[in-house]
């Protein structure tokens, strides 16, 4: 496990603005060092924010679209199009204004898809999915994701993977079906901590005075099962992309020296 990096940024417009630019950095270093770049996006106003401000930077024409491969962290098992869906987010957010290669957008299943309400069977195919893209250089059964993102709950939860719920608990699976979430919909598909784990980066996004005591909770020390947030690493890097409100009840030896 790496120590976590932090960037604390003045407000969240600014936070989803500097974390876009910090994206199509990476995104295009990786395209140029292996030819393509994968990355999993994040839900909730963090990670739509994100996307939102990503289409509209006047560097997103460096990314060739056409070589990125696009994976989700977890999805409400709700019907294809439905509004409340990572995926139907991510459209109107972004993905619907570039030119991405279809075939490369690997959403979750959909509550009305193959699998029909069946999420463990939804959650197998995923696994089944990503174990297809992962190649051998992986060594694990997921890509080595070059960026995977993550919004921070309130709760600490990562994905969908709750504080003492079944799922953060997995160890061998990389996809789970989620029963019983704590804020709806209670049925949903998550990445698990070993699949998020396979990244070279890790980016935990946090921005309100909702999320302060979360952050505090999971860069304090605090135990995964407990607290979601804290076992979510990556490879080579994890970083945390905070505003100050979310920042607002770090210890002072946690704070960056110097932030945006």
């Amino acid at each position: 496990m790496n120590t976590p990096q932090l960037v604390v940024h003045r407000d969240k417009e600014l936070m989803a603005q500097a974390a876009a630019a910090r994206l199509i950095t990476r995104i295009v270093d990786a395209q140029s060092a292996r030819g393509s770049a994968s990355v999993v996006l994040t839900g909730g106003r963090n990670g739509n924010g994100l996307l939102a401000a990503l289409g509209s930077a006047p560097a997103r024409d460096a990314i060739d679209w056409s070589r990125l491969d696009l994976w989700w962290g977890d999805e409400r098992f709700l019907p294809e199009g439905d509004p409340e869906r990572n995926v139907t987010q991510a459209r109107e957010a972004l993905l619907d204004s570039v030119a991405l290669d279809p075939a490369r957008v690997h959403a979750m299943p959909a509550s009305d898809g193959p699998y029909g309400d069946e999420v463990e069977a939804a959650a197998e195919a995923y696994a089944a999915e990503l174990a297809a893209a992962a190649g051998p250089e992986n060594h694990a059964s997921v890509p080595s994701f070059d960026v995977l993102m993550l919004g921070v709950g309130p709760d600490t939860h990562v994905a969908s993977l709750f504080p003492e719920l079944p799922a953060v608990r997995e160890t061998e699976r990389t996809v789970v079906g989620v029963h019983g979430a704590p804020k709806p919909p209670p049925t949903r598909i998550s990445l698990t901590l070993p699949a998020i784990r396979a990244a070279r980066e890790v980016w935990l996004l946090a921005a309100g005075e909702d999320k302060a005591k979360a952050a505090a909770i999971a860069l304090s020390g605090a135990g995964e099962i407990q607290a979601p947030a804290a076992g979510a690493y990556g490879r080579s890097r994890t970083l945390w992309l905070l505003d100050a409100a979310a920042a607002s009840e770090l210890p002072r030896a946690l704070y960056p020296p110097a932030s945006a």
